[in-house]
């Protein structure tokens, strides 16, 4: 009878310990379980602009790394903060990511007259993902200039409005850098987003577009728009014939946007290695890259780590030409 009992106490406790056993990875494997349900993505700019482009191109393949919707929201106005406060205010539960671009995200905070809350710190970075060349462009019935030497020295005696996608963005800065360095007369008339830009060059309101690679792109190929100038080092294999500022004799001055994916500050690290890992897998499928190569975009893959340590580079040359943006 005594072995019956102890039989029948061990047999329970097994039972008990099985059970609690059990619980432990069940409720350890919540986490584990991320992505159940669908995923925003905040893009700071309007529909229809590089941004914008450049994320519903990646969608899909993200989703299908997930396994869940991922859905591209657009929240313009302020340069891309609007949608960044949002961003940056949002619960870090992987749930909510956003797309970066610089250097609008970074001066956003940088400009003391801002008075932003929020920095880079106020991010987790996950990967980048873009890298996008600027180039000048005008309309193909301008008569005042044909090519960037004549827009050049037209602009150093009269003043000539161009395009930016918001203060501090590329665009403005590669303006006012030109007008530093050649004493040119480029008047920035702001925008919220490249979707804007274009219309305004081509319907006459604005002189010239400072855009960039996947802004002109299309327009390019219609023979809509007249892109003169690339502000790279070389030229891009997306217009190869058209010249680099450096080779119609304006060293100097380059401009490009790059962009990349973030979570809201405090995201935790299982769930960052689920989104890093798809997005590695998305951003470098070969399938992804050629169709951003059709839109003009260039895939520029860096893992969290290297992202991070980008953005802090751009940070730093960002806080060199405090002066040239009116921060001192």
């Amino acid at each position: 009878m005594k072995k019956i009992v102890i039989f029948l106490m061990i047999t329970m406790l097994v039972t008990v310990l099985t059970a609690c056993g059990g619980a432990s990875p069940k409720t350890s494997s919540a986490k584990n379980k991320f992505p159940d349900k669908p995923i925003t993505l905040i893009v700071s700019f309007a529909a229809g602009g590089g941004m914008d482009t450049g994320a519903r191109i990646l969608a899909p393949y993200l989703e299908k790394e997930l396994g869940v919707p991922v859905t591209v929201v657009n929240r313009p106005g302020a340069a891309g903060w609007i949608g960044w406060s949002e961003l940056a205010n949002a619960k870090p539960d992987g749930y909510t990511i956003g797309y970066l671009g610089t250097p609008n995200i970074i001066n956003g905070y940088l400009d003391p007259k801002q008075q932003r809350k929020e920095n880079l710190e106020s991010f987790t970075l996950i990967a980048s993902h873009l890298s996008d060349p600027g180039v000048i462009a005008i309309n193909n019935d301008e008569t005042r200039f044909k090519d960037v030497k004549e827009l050049m020295e037209y602009a150093k005696k009269n003043e000539v409005t161009i395009t930016t996608t918001g203060v501090g963005s590329d665009d403005h800065i590669a303006a006012l850098k030109l007008n530093e360095k050649f004493g040119t007369k480029f008047i920035p008339v702001h925008t919220e987003g490249s979707a804007k830009q274009a219309p305004a060059v081509m319907g006459g309101h604005i002189d010239v577009m400072f855009a960039n690679v996947v802004d002109v792109i299309n327009l390019k190929k219609t023979n809509d728009i007249n892109v003169i100038a690339v502000l790279s080092e070389e030229r891009t294999p997306f217009f190869d014939d058209v010249p680099t500022l450096k080779e119609s004799g304006y060293e100097g001055v380059l401009s490009s946007a790059t962009r990349g994916f973030a979570a809201p500050k405090g995201l935790d690290e299982e769930v960052l290695k689920v989104l890093s890992d798809a997005f590695e897998k998305a951003i470098t499928n070969e399938e992804h890259i050629k169709k951003q190569a059709d839109s003009g975009l260039a895939v520029d893959y860096k893992g969290s780590e290297a992202y991070l340590e980008e953005m802090k580079g751009i940070e730093q040359e960002l806080i060199g030409i405090k002066s040239l943006l009116g921060w001192e």
